[in-house]
């Protein structure tokens, strides 16, 4: 079975367009077959946007896990001045991630990595992810303990995760973690947490 954490190319493609308002900018994003969310804005990165949209950020910031580029693109729109990164492993998906972006005039760094295996040596501000929870709990843990060693100094992790799909245990591994973590927000059975580097 293919899944949108892996890197299949070989999906039939059946692409849509999907038309989306946020922040008072309207967005045309493209999906397709073997993406996560390929027929809407999933309601996760809508709660998450929400609950990041009035934090410092500091200015360079990772999308970590991008699939076809809604946060990413979204937060460079919306703070211009932002050093914007967006990964993934998925190449379908960052191929779109890379049209997105055009689509909708934001430059953004967008890079093929399985976690942070392509961008080693690179640090940031704020990393933020809507993890692939079908991939797994091994997978979504490399992912919160390998962004710690990729923040800078006082640097934050946000993460949106269902309380159904374990929340509650995500928090607990991050503060391990961390040292911390905090819920900032919860809506519609997402919780958004919140760890800083100290």
């Amino acid at each position: 079975m293919n899944h949108y954490f892996d890197d299949n190319q070989h999906l039939k493609s059946n692409r849509k367009e999907i038309s989306f308002r946020f922040w008072c900018f309207d967005y045309s994003f493209l999906s397709d077959n073997g993406v996560f969310s390929k027929d809407e804005i999933d309601e996760g990165s809508k709660v998450l946007l929400n609950a990041i949209k009035d934090a410092d950020l500091g200015a360079k910031i990772l999308d970590l896990g991008c699939g076809y580029g809604t946060i990413g693109i979204i937060l460079k729109k919306t703070y211009v001045d932002k050093d914007v990164w967006m990964v993934d492993v998925n190449s379908r998906a960052l191929q779109l991630a890379e049209e997105n972006a055009l689509r909708n005039d934001v430059k953004a760094t967008i890079i093929k990595s399985n976690i942070f295996d392509s961008i080693n040596d690179e640090c940031f501000d704020s990393i933020i992810t809507n993890p692939p929870i079908r991939a797994g709990k091994q997978v979504i843990y490399k992912m919160f303990k390998e962004s710690y060693e990729h923040l800078h100094s006082k640097g934050c992790l946000y993460v949106v995760i269902r309380k159904s799909h374990g929340a509650k245990s995500a928090q607990k591994y991050i503060d391990e973690v961390f040292g911390n973590c905090e819920i900032i927000k919860k809506d519609q059975g997402y919780y958004i947490l919140c760890a800083k580097k100290n």
